[in-house]
């Protein structure tokens, strides 16, 4: 799914911290504790979930091998939830060399702001499966959802705009000096548990759509 240098993917990510803090040095910045989910682990590891995601379903169509899918034993979902398990797998390593290079290099942040990133790359995992499932194809698949990850960032202004229903939703940037959607400490707990349990069963319902869609075999094995 991976490729055969598999092993080296959850390294990646490592680079964009290098190229993240030139880029601070150069300018004299620096991170706030509140404001490192998003730019600094949510981004490289969305890319990660994104790249993944098409490799489970949409990548054995361009490989000519989803027919055989169809033949393993307990049907082609569990082949796909096997995909699933070891992609989450790779974001989960990837994000642990992420928390302990911002931990180490950058600035120490809440370990809330792990799951808070670790949500928005499953979000566009099971996105990126999905309309690359609907769509027959890698290339499709990701265009559509770079578009949508696009418009998220649009709406949200790229982390400057925390809006409940996106997946990059940070509440810890309400209690910076940065930000001026501060209002209480309850309403605050309210909106990350609506984020949450609404990413949840977002996330449960694309990748049942994904998985049905996938299911009808003369569809998708179309043309192949």
């Amino acid at each position: 799914m991976a490729g055969s240098r598999y092993w080296a993917l959850p390294v990646l990510p490592l680079f964009w911290l290098v190229v993240q803090k030139v880029y601070l040095i150069i300018n004299d910045l620096s991170y706030l504790p509140e404001e490192v989910q998003g730019p600094l682990i949510a981004a490289p590891l969305t890319a990660i979930g994104l790249f993944l995601g098409m490799r489970i379903i949409a990548g054995e169509i361009d490989d000519r091998s989803l027919e055989v899918a169809y033949t393993v034993p307990g049907g082609p979902e569990r082949l796909w939830l096997i995909k699933l398990g070891a992609a989450m797998i790779m974001l989960i390593s990837a994000e642990i060399f992420l928390a302990l290079g911002v931990w180490l290099f950058f600035t120490p942040f809440p370990p809330g702001a792990l799951y808070g990133a670790l949500q928005a790359s499953t979000f566009y995992l099971l996105l990126s499966m999905a309309l690359g499932t609907l769509f027959r194809g890698e290339a499709a698949g990701a265009i559509v959802t770079l578009g949508v990850l696009g418009l998220n960032g649009l709406l949200t202004q790229f982390g400057d705009n925390q809006i409940r229903i996106s997946p990059f939703f940070n509440p810890y940037t309400f209690t910076t000096g940065n930000s001026n959607q501060y209002t209480s400490a309850e309403e605050i707990l309210a909106w990350t548990i609506q984020n949450r349990m609404g990413m949840l069963l977002a996330m449960a319902a694309i990748a049942a759509l994904a998985f049905m869609r996938a299911n009808r075999r003369e569809t998708m094995l179309e043309g192949s």
